[in-house]
């Protein structure tokens, strides 16, 4: 099992992150580093417009 960082959640960090969580591995993404709120990457990942809307459900934390 390995746990995943995303630094920086621009076109490329959304499009691993739909890899990611489209792929059935054991792989774990446990932290995203932007500068962009929270919700705002949530806004932009449920509604991109070049892949089209994220089907999937998340949660926000804030672990601090």
């Amino acid at each position: 099992m390995s746990k995943i960082g995303i630094n920086g959640f621009g076109r490329i960090g959304r499009l691993v992150l739909r890899r990611l969580l489209e792929t059935q591995d054991s792989n774990s993404v446990v932290a995203i580093n932007d500068l962009t709120s929270p919700k705002v990457l949530a806004y932009l990942l449920k509604h991109d417009s070049n892949y089209g809307p994220f089907p999937g459900a998340w949660t926000l934390r804030k672990i601090r």
